[in-house]
């Protein structure tokens, strides 16, 4: 080949390289958000159907879908600019700077204000703007704010479940997702709707009490529960503080999201103490009548394990034990059981396990400073101290007192409605008994003494017997994240109590962080009176014997 001729073969292939090195610059540096926006709008998406509604017991919409105006700039698109800014803002009531701000850093869209009146969504389509775009979509709303906040969670931003019913039933309110390759198709699956087992009045009597105990003992938390023994239905169950689900994106504080209820350890005191009685009674080793001689303390190798305020109470029955919240008592009882019984027992309740409750991410602890053996955790986990588990598991462990010996697994959703048909949920009854029938009475006439002669008088309802057990445990330093070993001067205060004692509607557990009082005899047990006889009222349930 001549010479000239491989210089111009040369020479054309230079001019061609330059001209695609030319269009990739123009396409990735001067026409980059063009392109982008192009490639955004040809990405493959998920085209979701209606989400599922939330109701509570009875047909109360607790989570629902509504259409919402709302109105963006095509930036790309929009003239005019300062005259369209004043022109909108006064309108939707935003100011120039405001609008600015929203616009400003954004390349292709920018949205300015969600949930439009219908009077300002009209007057803005009469707008003549190039770039003004209106339109409506659907939104996950609350209509009962918040109530059940932490039960119900939320549906975030990216239009996911998160926390409580809503992170845990994703897939069922979701729907099946349909693949969609452009905007083009709109196929999709609605998802199911969900009616709970949530009491709407009982509720709303729980979540007065927490705001009352918030102002009258400035409690810093806390936590009631309402379960059905019987079946395991939670009839109520609510935190403080709690929030907003419809304004969850201006929480500072992502705790609150957090359903302390059945995510949160704690050690439960003196609420434990009927668990140790029931054991070693249905082991044969002690009766309700059993007696022993306190003198103040008990002591294991280097420690000595004294009862609340360092009361000395002498020679006292099992059932005086409770009534009086003997801490050397419990000991004494779990002493006669032994330990390995003692640890069987504590697994039997279930307190080593989570309860299976359809919440999302329930917490429970291994207890595995208990299991190493130590005679002094035995001790202490005889009376309430050195042992962690939920306001949820204790709640259960109760079920098992209050009905007959079998525990029940909690439950909040009752049925599932998809396409008009309908899935409903059985309670789940444990086939084996936890502890024998005859057991269970007793502990229960134990429980109801504790409120007819005990610390536990104040939650005593004329024309009912009413079975209870107050506690109050020191908190861990640990617990309030201080790096110091041993115990605060930060109570928990609880009761744990149930009625009509002998054949129950219902079961309460009252969870208080650090209430300024002393005991629980004069914090939670006051609420859970006023709740018991709330709900007795409601249900009608007819007094079962006659006062004197």
């Amino acid at each position: 080949m001549k010479r000239w001729r491989i210089f111009l073969v040369a020479f054309v292939f230079f001019l061609g390289g330059a001209a695609i090195i030319s269009r990739l610059l123009y396409i990735q540096i001067m026409q980059y958000g063009y392109y982008k926006a192009l490639a955004q709008g040809q990405q493959s998406s998920y085209v979701t159907g209606e989400r599922g509604r939330i109701f509570l017991n009875g047909g109360e919409p607790l989570a629902i879908n509504v259409r919402e105006k709302y109105i963006s700039f095509d930036i790309s698109k929009l003239e005019d600019k300062d005259d369209a800014i004043k022109s909108i803002g006064q309108i939707i009531k935003m100011s120039e700077k405001e609008i600015s701000d929203a616009i400003k850093g954004n390349e292709t869209k920018a949205e300015l204000k969600a949930g439009l009146t219908d009077e300002e969504y009209i007057d803005l389509k009469k707008l003549d703007i190039s770039g003004l775009e209106l339109g409506e979509r659907l939104v996950r709303r609350y209509p009962q704010e918040t109530m059940a906040s932490q039960v119900v969670g939320f549906v975030g931003g990216e239009g996911a479940g998160q926390y409580g019913l809503e992170g845990n039933y994703e897939n069922i309110l979701k729907g099946k997702d349909t693949f969609a390759t452009n905007s083009l198709f709109s196929g999709s699956f609605n998802g199911s709707d969900i009616y709970l087992t949530i009491d709407y009045n009982i509720q709303s009597m729980i979540e007065k009490a927490l705001e009352e105990a918030k102002s009258n003992l400035n409690i810093e938390s806390g936590q009631i529960i309402v379960m059905d023994p019987a079946t395991g239905k939670i009839l109520a169950e609510a935190n403080y503080p709690n929030f907003n689900p419809n304004e969850y994106s201006k929480e500072k504080n992502f705790n609150v999201f957090q359903n302390s209820a059945v995510q949160k350890l704690f050690e439960p005191g003196s609420i434990f103490k009927p668990l140790t009685m029931a054991a070693a009674i249905d082991q044969g080793k002690i009766t309700p009548d059993t007696t022993y001689v306190d003198t103040g303390s008990i002591s294991s190798g280097k420690w000595t394990i004294f009862n609340f305020a360092k009361k000395t109470y002498g020679k006292k029955s099992m059932t005086q034990v409770l009534e009086n919240s003997i801490n050397t008592g419990a000991v004494f009882a779990e002493k006669q059981l032994g330990n390995d019984l003692f640890l069987a027992y504590v697994k039997r309740f279930g307190l080593f396990e989570p309860t299976g409750i359809d919440l999302q991410e329930e917490a429970f602890s291994q207890n595995s400073e208990l299991k190493k053996g130590h005679e002094v955790s035995y001790m202490t986990a005889a009376f309430g101290q050195g042992i962690e588990i939920t306001p949820i598991q204790m709640l259960r462990a109760y079920s098992a007192i209050a009905n007959n010996g079998r525990m029940v697994k909690p439950y909040i959703v009752e049925k599932i409605v998809s396409d008009g048909r309908t899935e409903n949920i059985d309670p789940q009854v444990a086939k084996e008994q936890v502890i024998d029938q005859k057991t269970a009475v007793k502990v229960t006439s134990m429980m109801v003494s504790v409120t007819e002669n005990g610390f536990a008088k104040k939650a005593k309802i004329p024309g009912y017997y009413v079975a209870g057990k107050t506690g109050t445990a020191q908190i861990s330093y640990s617990a309030i994240n201080v790096n110091k070993t041993g115990y605060s001067d930060k109570t928990w205060q609880s009761f744990v109590g149930f009625a009509p004692a002998y054949n129950p509607r219902f079961l309460i557990l009252i969870k208080l962080d650090n209430p300024a009082a002393s005991t629980a005899e004069y914090s939670a047990v006051p609420i859970f009176r006023s709740i018991a006889k709330d709900i007795l009222d409601y249900l009608e349930v007819p007094p079962d014997h006659e006062e004197k």
